[in-house]
């Protein structure tokens, strides 16, 4: 009886510890202006098999957790969903989303030609490498107030198509496992009756007013029994959608399409939030747990390359291809470096890819940890790139300023290429001189403000009374 007890307060200490991390790692990364989630992902990987050891991969507790936290991501993903916002941004979403599929597909399969890896390989690395982090790029487009903008809507449309997408990805990455040959008739038709059932739904969810459940009354304002009938139905739905050969997130997504279009959406958001929230860090922290240190060590400088490599050219695709369906150049700036990052899903189909037999165990840690970095620098990358990208717009403007000021015009008639020359180092030294005369001028401003709201602030109670 004392070993049982003393088992269980380990367990519990073992909790508590993996809990503390997290949030601390989650502040710290606040603190840093990051997404939290990147700070739980660092914690699984200090407290994993590769770090400290106190959580084991083999542990089907965290693993069951961890599936239902993207049960939930993509539960939560449908019920937010806008349909009139979504369907007014499709056809450039999935123009979008398309192309990085088919530029990743690009990729992977001139890799094949120069390596010995697989048609199996090849397939769902393509899959991986086009997929974005829904929650990442969410968060790094709110944070810099552009989540309900034309760049954010954009970037939403597309994240939503990729995650629709991850459904026949996984039907795919699992078919193609095993010894067995691919019965391509019967997976074509998984994939059409998945897409089917899907336009359908947001077909007639589109069309018609607010769904209306007769119980919705006697349970909007209780909230234990919403958030167990939420969950009932987010895992009934995932469990259906597994039973006859589809992915369980897309039972959990139409499930939360269903949700979202009837009038128990707004107080089941209110309920179900928090809980998605949890299983989302533990989520998060069993990718820390899967990301194998030794073999980054090891392998440093493939990783390390393969991550910059995936990151520069997501970047310029993501760019490109927005620019191409027509949208103006913030926009494309915007939304293309919050998709920059290879996404959390990717970490699911590289799970279920490897369970299945279809991709070895380099590709597989390989995949973990290029992912895994892109999630981690994609914040700072995006924070940089922004930063330089204005500095460079704001630079060229000023210099055509100080060109149209100093010569009316008339500069580019000038045919004597020492002139053109000193013409352009003048301008460029206004330029330069201008702003910093500007970033002088709006320190002295943010310095004047700061006085003044010192001088406004009441004294506090001890300085009065003294």
């Amino acid at each position: 009886m004392q070993e049982t007890a003393a088992g269980h307060a380990g367990d519990l200490t073992a909790i508590a510890f993996v809990i503390l991390v997290a949030v601390l790692a989650g502040l710290g990364l606040m603190r840093l202006k990051q997404p939290p989630l990147v700070g739980f992902i660092l914690a699984g990987v200090l407290l994993g098999p590769s770090g400290l050891g106190v959580v084991s991969t083999s542990d089907e507790n965290v693993t069951m957790l961890a599936e239902m936290g993207v049960l939930m991501l993509l539960f939560f993903i449908g019920m937010e969903l806008s349909l009139k916002a979504f369907v007014a941004t499709l056809k450039p979403a999935v123009k979008i989303a398309g192309g990085q599929l088919a530029a990743a597909m690009a990729i992977t399969f001139g890799l094949k030609l120069i390596s010995n890896a697989t048609l199996a390989e090849a397939i769902i690395l393509g899959f991986i490498i086009a997929l974005s982090s829904t929650v990442v790029a969410m968060k790094m487009l709110e944070d810099i107030g552009e989540l309900r903008t034309e760049p954010g809507r954009i970037a939403v449309g597309v994240l939503i198509a990729q995650d629709l997408a991850v459904v026949p990805m996984l039907i795919i990455s699992t078919s193609l496992g095993g010894t067995e040959k691919v019965d391509w008739v019967s997976l074509v038709m998984k994939i059409v009756v998945a897409v089917a059932v899907l336009a359908g739904l947001l077909w007639y969810l589109g069309r018609r007013p607010k769904l209306k459940p007769s119980f919705a009354a006697a349970i909007e304002d209780n909230v234990e029994i919403l958030a167990l009938g939420s969950l009932a139905f987010c895992f009934a739905a995932a469990s259906i959608s597994g039973l006859v050969g589809l992915s369980p997130a897309y039972g959990a997504f139409i499930a939360g399409l269903v949700v979202g279009a009837s009038t128990l959406r707004s107080p089941v958001i209110h309920v179900v939030e928090p809980i998605q929230s949890i299983l989302l860090v533990v989520f998060f922290l069993s990718i820390g747990l899967l990301i194998d240190l030794d073999y980054i060590v090891d392998n440093w400088g493939l990783v390390l390359i393969a991550a910059i490599v995936v990151v520069l050219a997501k970047t310029f695709l993501n760019v490109l291809l927005i620019r191409l369906a027509g949208l103006p150049h913030k926009t494309a700036v915007e939304a293309g470096l919050s998709m920059a990052q290879i996404g959390e899903f990717s970490f699911v189909l590289a799970a279920a890819a490897f369970a299945s037999g279809a991709i070895g165990t380099d590709v597989y840690r390989l995949a973990l940890a290029v992912t895994a970095i892109t999630l981690l620098v994609s914040p700072a990358w995006m924070a940089l790139t922004r930063r330089l990208e204005g500095e460079a717009r704001f630079g060229y403007h000023e210099f055509r300023e100080a060109l149209a000021e100093i010569y009316e015009g008339q500069v580019e008639t000038v045919e004597d290429l020492g002139f053109w020359l000193r013409v352009r180092g003048r301008a460029l030294r206004r330029a330069f001189r201008r702003r910093r005369a500007l970033r002088a001028v709006a320190r002295r401003d943010k310095t004047e403000a700061h006085d003044k709201v010192a001088l406004e602030r009441p004294p506090d109670r001890d300085s009065a009374g003294e």
